[in-house]
């Protein structure tokens, strides 16, 4: 069986894009959300990506040529940004860090 033909990989993979779709959408009104709303979503992120470098690990790992196809892929993709997908979790990390941190300084 294929990497992708499993229905957990399947599963997954539709359950992380809608989160990360859903994410984007209500992140347009982060700067309205009260100081609870604001810890939420930062929590919501860190959580959808630990998740993704979770599901990306399988990828890396797997022996299935589509796997390491899309693997591959994504890697073209990011080296067109200049960078290598640890250094976009680490960026994605110093982001949310960053939010923390500007959340510890309010009221």
């Amino acid at each position: 069986m294929g990497f992708f033909d499993s229905e957990i990989v399947q599963q997954e993979l539709k359950q992380l894009s809608e989160e990360y779709q859903s994410l984007i959408q209500i992140g347009g009104n982060y700067g309205k959300f009260d100081r609870e709303g604001k810890k939420l979503f930062i929590e919501q992120w860190e959580a959808l990506m630990e998740r993704y470098r979770i599901f990306m690990k399988r990828f890396e790992l797997s022996e299935d040529f589509m796997a390491q196809m899309t693997m591959q892929q994504l890697k073209t993709q990011l080296n067109q940004f200049g960078i290598t997908p640890q250094q976009m979790f680490d960026q994605m990390h110093l982001t949310l860090e960053r939010m923390k941190s500007e959340l510890d300084k309010q009221p």
